[in-house]
């Protein structure tokens, strides 16, 4: 495996409460997954939670060279962590068929977070085979 593809992207905290402020359960639901919903509301920062999905999701777009434009939808992308507590990608809808085109087999992530910024860094991995 080789690493074919990086993205980076760094969310205002505050933003993403307002936007929650602003529109609610539609921003919400547009955005996050149940089980991404689930994992924020269970933690006291919540709102820094979700930024630093939402900045994962950023930069995965960034990495596959998308954009959010098309068929794409926000809930394309679910990033929950596993028992180790760390996030992990999991792909689906139009993301994962250009993902598969781009020969992506894996993307790791990272989230960190303050009260006022979040950052992720995705880096996409291909086998040489797939990606040449």
């Amino acid at each position: 495996m080789e690493i074919v593809a990086h993205g980076i992207d760094l969310v205002d905290c505050p933003r993403i409460e307002q936007m929650i402020q602003r529109h609610g359960e539609r921003f919400i639901k547009r955005v996050f997954t149940d089980t991404e919903q689930a994992y924020a509301g269970a933690n006291k920062n919540e709102v820094e939670k979700l930024a630093g999905r939402f900045a994962a999701k950023e930069a995965i777009l960034k990495l596959v060279g998308t954009g959010w434009r098309g068929k794409i939808a926000w809930t394309d992308i679910e990033i929950i962590n596993n028992a180790a507590g760390q996030p992990e990608v999991t792909l689906g809808g139009e993301v994962k068929k250009i993902a598969r085109k781009l020969g992506i087999k894996h993307i790791s992530v990272s989230i960190t977070h303050t009260a006022n910024f979040a950052i992720a860094s995705a880096v996409a991995l291909a086998t040489k085979e797939q990606h040449q």
